[in-house]
């Protein structure tokens, strides 16, 4: 009950002192592991203006192992699969670098810093990252429409 205890904790912080353009509740009270996010597009990206769904699922080792994000509402970026998993490649969720200090509001921070600046060199999807390289116009106005289509 340690993992929730700390889970409890993390939660109640979060929601009274939630990170910039973070809102966060549980789809279910009875279940502590899943949380959703709401995060906006900074306002200095092409995501400005743009609203994502996350989910956020947090194993039952949980400090211990880093917790999972879905990325629910499509968002056109290199660091974010472009299936229905929406699955975000930070380094600090991989299982060789999460460290159990680490709190689900510095992941929240995180994500919304590679939303500003994306890590084309650490991208899940290539061709995007190759375009956000060498094409940024064409990147910045897809990424516009998708914000437009999906994220309003």
């Amino acid at each position: 009950m340690a993992g929730n205890k700390r889970i409890m904790k993390e939660l109640g912080e979060i929601q009274s002192n939630p990170p910039d353009g973070v809102s966060i509740s549980l789809p279910s009270e009875s279940d502590f592991n899943v949380w959703h996010a709401t995060i906006s597009g900074p306002s200095d990206s092409v995501y400005a203006g743009g609203n994502w769904k996350v989910e956020i699922t947090l194993p039952k080792e949980y400090p211990f192992k880093p917790p999972q994000l879905s990325f629910k509402t499509k968002i056109y970026h290199p660091n974010v699969t472009n299936d229905e998993r929406g699955a975000m490649c930070l380094g600090m969720l991989r299982a060789d670098e999460w460290k159990p200090p680490n709190k689900i509001a510095d992941v929240l921070k995180l994500v919304r810093a590679v939303m500003a600046a994306p890590q084309p060199e650490d991208a899940v999807e290539t061709s995007i990252a190759e375009q956000f390289r060498n094409n940024r116009k064409e990147f910045d106005k897809i990424a516009k429409e998708w914000v437009n289509k999906h994220a309003k």
